[in-house]
């Protein structure tokens, strides 16, 4: 433990941690899987990633909450533990990292379509392969070097995602780059209506809209890293929420009001699609580079949060000892070697079937990104119930509502679930989820038995 101590340096400050978790969310959900979602829903689309984003915080303030007041390593993994017990804790720790692992090769895929825009001629996979390579490298250097990357990254894209909003109102209201003809936002109702495929479009393509906002919890997972938890985490909760809502709906209601929403396809970003149909071809060019820096950044936070939580489990006893090794610059570096192996996974998806990756593995990684968030919520319930009242008045960034707002949140998520399995398409993440499930408690026994020696050795 002095070993981790001194080598896990808490180097990431407010802006960092600000910033990774818009990175993280800002990403392939919104350049790439809206467009699943606009489909489903039409305009009203912009409804439901309001309700999502409403349901995040949620689930933000909820980790937040427990953060703020115990500060831990693979925090919602080591929460889990503490206030639902060691099974729930080595469940949601692995699960994490299942989850991440295949919204990370969901991002990789998406960095392959992007690149493909500009060559199309050279294959997805040897673009996925650079970008494991790339990233590998980039997560061995120190935490603070990794952290300025990551702002960086996320800094440069979300400056052009203002632009471009700003752009695209030039285009609804004078015409800019449209041959002076304003395109005015009346394509938001006159395909069909807002409500294209009705009230059950909209919430048909809530599962879709949640996985775009897949990501947000690492925020929990740098509690262990942050220079001053009690302030860095509670500014970074605050204001991601309403500028992940503000970047989301703006950039959407921009995109249906100047193209018919009905023509936003899949072959590459909807963004870029939208500004080539207008014939701005530059602008096209532009944001096609802002959606390969927003795959970097995304996938950037990925191999982050995987290597942490890793590490932190590793520490417990419920994954392998040798996770527990760091570097002389403060990275566990085995779990990020072991995060890029996985990611080959995304070069050979990509290379037997580079057109059908994304949507299989958007839907496998909503299963598991909302489970994990159940189980924060869980924890955070169980969390309030051990506490006095005293102790639930003087809890420090406590959570609007309590332990009600938290049980909303968690019969929305049991929605999502319930709307995954709706779907042929997306049903089968339930399967994979169920077979995942009963392999982790089939390796509970030996892996609790691991964990006891480990312990009584120490």
């Amino acid at each position: 433990m002095q070993q981790e101590r001194r080598s896990l340096k808490r180097g990431l400050s407010s802006r960092h941690i600000r910033f990774m978790a818009l990175g993280s969310a800002i990403g392939t959900g919104l350049f790439y899987g809206s467009a699943d979602a606009i489909k489903m829903a039409g305009p009203s689309v912009l409804l439901a990633y309001i309700i999502g984003g409403a349901v995040a915080y949620i689930i933000m303030r909820a980790l937040g909450e427990m953060a703020v007041n115990n500060p831990q390593a693979s925090s919602f993994s080591r929460y889990a533990q503490d206030y639902l017990g060691p099974l729930a804790g080595y469940i949601t720790g692995w699960t994490y990292c299942f989850e991440i692992l295949i919204v990370a090769i969901a991002d990789v895929t998406a960095f392959g379509v992007y690149m493909g825009v500009w060559f199309p001629d050279v294959p997805h996979w040897i673009w996925v392969l650079s970008v494991v390579l790339i990233i590998g490298a980039i997560n061995m250097m120190s935490v603070r070097v990794f952290g300025e990357l990551e702002f960086w990254f996320s800094f440069f894209k979300v400056a052009t995602i203002i632009l471009m909003i700003c752009a695209g109102f030039g285009i609804i209201i004078w015409g800019i780059g449209n041959g002076g003809q304003p395109t005015g936002i009346h394509n938001l109702w006159s395909n069909g209506g807002f409500f294209a495929h009705g009230i059950i479009g909209m919430l048909l393509s809530l599962q879709m809209v949640m996985f775009a906002y897949g990501g947000i919890e690492i925020i929990g997972i740098t509690a262990g890293e942050a220079k001053d938890p009690a302030v860095s985490i509670p500014r970074a909760i605050n204001s991601v929420p309403l500028r992940i809502l503000i970047f989301y709906v703006g950039t959407l209601f921009v995109i249906m009001s100047i193209y018919p929403w009905s023509q936003v396809g899949t072959q590459g970003s909807p963004f870029v699609l939208t500004f080539q149909h207008l014939g701005i071809a530059a602008a096209a060019s532009i944001l096609n580079f802002v959606v390969i820096t927003a795959s970097l950044s995304a996938i950037n936070s990925d191999v982050f949060g995987v290597g942490r939580m890793l590490h932190g489990m590793a520490e417990s006893g419920y994954a392998p000892r040798a996770f527990t090794q760091v570097s002389k610059r403060g990275i566990p570096w085995l779990t990020v070697v072991i995060m890029m192996a996985a990611l080959l996974i995304a070069v050979y998806l990509n290379y037997l079937m580079p057109e059908k990756v994304f949507l299989v593995i958007a839907s496998l990684a909503t299963f598991a990104t909302v489970w994990v968030w159940i189980m924060i919520l869980l924890a955070n319930i169980a969390f309030r119930r051990q506490l006095t009242p005293e102790q639930r008045k003087s809890l420090q960034f406590a959570m609007p509502g309590g332990r009600f707002t938290a049980m909303v949140g968690v019969l929305f998520l049991v929605f999502i679930i319930a709307l995954i399995g709706y779907f042929p398409d997306t049903r089968v993440s339930l399967y994979v989820g169920a077979v995942w499930l009963v392999l982790l408690l089939a390796c509970w026994k030996r892996v609790r038995s691991a964990a006891a020696r480990r312990s009584s050795s120490l």
